[in-house]
This record gives C-alpha cells, structure tokens and sequence, in this order.
C-alpha cells in the first residue's frame, strides 16, 4: 500500500512563494540601484544646470 501525499502541496507552494519573492526582491533592488537611480540623478543634473542656464 501506498501511503498518502500528505502537506507536500503546501510545502511546494510555500517554498514556490519564497524563491518567487527573494528573486523578484534582488532582480528590483538591481533594477533599483543600476539603472533607476543613475538615471533619475543624470535627470535631475540635466535640469539644475537647464534651471542654472535660465537665470
């Protein structure tokens, strides 16, 4: 006799859950950090100095 599945379902999905969560996390704090942030102080600079040159 075959002994029941028991929990396993629920331990996959929770575990599914985690690795889904941790590498969405990292995969936005290096979008975040390597292309997000250079790219608003590259905007920002570019308007201070149009700001500077209007005055």
């Amino acid at each position: 006799m075959i002994a029941p599945i028991t929990g396993k379902l629920k331990k996959l999905f929770i575990k599914d859950l985690t690795i889904s969560f941790a590498l969405g996390g990292a995969a936005g704090a290096i979008w975040w950090s390597g292309y997000h942030v250079p790219n608003a102080k590259r905007r920002d600079a570019f308007y201070a100095k149009l700001e500077a040159s209007k005055e």
